[in-house]
């Protein structure tokens, strides 16, 4: 049982500093649409994945607009990464309308 409530907090811990060093990165398309700026990150507490981006839209977006939640935010599956450096680069064909 201790074992699992470290673990725990290892993912949370791993989460936020991963998190913290993405967070307000410019997301763009692979057509080099700017998609909008990642604000968190789902990640998976039993395989310690990332699942899935959590992005404040573009509202110029058309794409972004048609795929954003009622909280104002939109998630992308991390299969829709192609590369995460300066920029996060999403492919556009993998984005679920």
């Amino acid at each position: 049982m201790r074992v699992r409530c470290i673990f725990d907090q290892v993912i949370r811990m791993v989460k936020y500093l991963v998190a913290r060093q993405l967070s307000g990165r410019k997301v763009i398309t692979n057509e080099g649409e700017d998609f909008g700026r990642l604000i968190d990150l789902n990640i998976n507490e039993v395989t310690g994945k990332i699942d899935s981006l959590v992005i404040e839209p573009n509202p110029d977006n058309d794409v972004a607009e048609k795929l954003r939640k009622e909280d104002g935010t939109v998630q992308i599956a991390y299969d829709s990464v192609l590369a995460v450096g300066d920029f996060i680069i999403v492919d556009k064909r993998n984005l679920s309308y």
